[in-house]
C-alpha cells in the first residue's frame, strides 16, 4: 500500500538577493513518519523550515501541505493550513509577558472558535500532556530551559495538529532533559499518529526518534543523503554523510 504524502517538496530555490541557498530541492513527507532535516550549519535547514510552514516565499519551486498549495499564499489564506500544523521554534519563543497558559491559548483564540471553559480545560490538557500541570500561571522566566521546550511544545500541539515542525528542540539542553524531549516526542507521535517535522543536528537524538532523515549540504545547495540514519551511517557512499553520523572527522 502506498504511503500518504502529507508534504510535498518540488524543486524549491530559495535565493537571498545573488545568494543561492537551496537549489531545486524536493521531497515527499509521510503521514505518521518522523522525519529529521539535518546538517552542517548554514545548509539551509531552518530556511527550508520557513519555508515548509509559509513563513517565507520561494524564488521558485512549490511546497504542498495534505495537497493544498502553499506557495505564495498570503497570512488570510493560510487559515486552512495554520490550523493543521503546529511549531515549535528555536528557544521555545514563548512570549514572556504572557503566563504559560495564555501562551497556550494563543493559537486556540486565534483558530478555533471556542468559549472560554473549553479554552482553559485544553490548556490543562496540553499541560498534562508534557508533564506541565499546574504551571499555567508560570512565566517563562520562572521555569526552566526544558520546562520552556515542553511548553512551547504544548502551544505546538493546542489545535491538534496533524503536522508538527520542530526547530532544535534539544539544542541547549542538558542530556537528560534532551531524553526527555525525546521521549515525549515518540509519545506524541505513537499515540496520537502525528506527522513530525524536526530540524537538529543533536546524533543522540536522531538515531532515537528519526523514522528517515534528510541531510543538506552548503556547497551542493541540497540533498546530499536520504533514509534511515543508522544505515547511513555504516553504508552511505557519501564521505560527509558518514563523517557526520560517525562523529569523525577523519573517514
Amino acid at each position: 500500500m502506498e504511503k500518504e504524502k502529507i508534504i510535498q517538496v518540488k524543486n524549491l530555490t530559495v535565493k537571498y538577493g545573488d545568494h543561492t541557498i537551496l537549489d531545486s530541492v524536493s521531497f515527499d513527507v509521510y503521514s505518521g513518519e518522523i522525519l529529521v532535516i539535518l546538517g552542517g550549519s548554514g545548509c539551509g535547514k531552518t530556511t527550508l523550515l520557513r519555508h515548509m510552514i509559509g513563513l517565507e516565499t520561494s524564488f521558485s519551486g512549490s511546497v504542498a501541505i495534505d495537497d493544498e498549495m502553499i506557495t505564495d499564499k498570503d497570512e488570510s489564506q493560510m487559515f486552512n493550513v495554520f490550523q493543521k500544523i503546529g511549531v515549535l521554534f528555536q528557544g521555545s519563543a514563548l512570549i514572556g509577558s504572557m503566563t504559560i497558559g495564555e501562551n497556550i491559548a494563543l493559537p486556540l483564540q486565534e483558530y478555533a472558535n471556542l468559549p472560554q471553559r473549553s479554552i482553559q480545560l485544553l490548556i490543562q490538557t496540553k499541560l498534562a500532556s508534557v508533564n506541565l500541570l499546574g504551571f499555567d500561571r508560570h512565566l517563562p522566566s520562572e521555569i526552566s530551559g526544558g520546562m520552556k521546550k515542553r511548553a512551547g511544545l504544548a502551544r505546538a500541539m493546542a489545535l491538534n495538529p496533524r503536522i508538527l515542525f520542530l526547530d532544535e528542540p534539544s539544542a541547549g539542553l542538558d542530556p537528560v532533559t534532551s531524553a526527555e524531549i525525546d521521549q515525549l516526542i515518540l509519545k506524541i507521535n505513537h499515540e496520537l499518529s502525528t506527522t513530525i517535522v524536526i530540524i537538529t543536528h543533536e546524533l543522540a537524538s536522531i538515531f532515537k526518534v528519526a523514522s528517515r532523515i534528510i541531510m543538506l549540504d552548503k556547497s551542493k545547495k541540497g540533498i546530499i543523503a536520504e533514509g534511515d540514519p543508522n544505515y547511513l551511517k555504516e553504508h552511505s557512499e557519501n564521505r560527509l554523510v558518514r563523517r557526520f553520523f560517525n562523529r569523525n572527522p577523519d573517514l
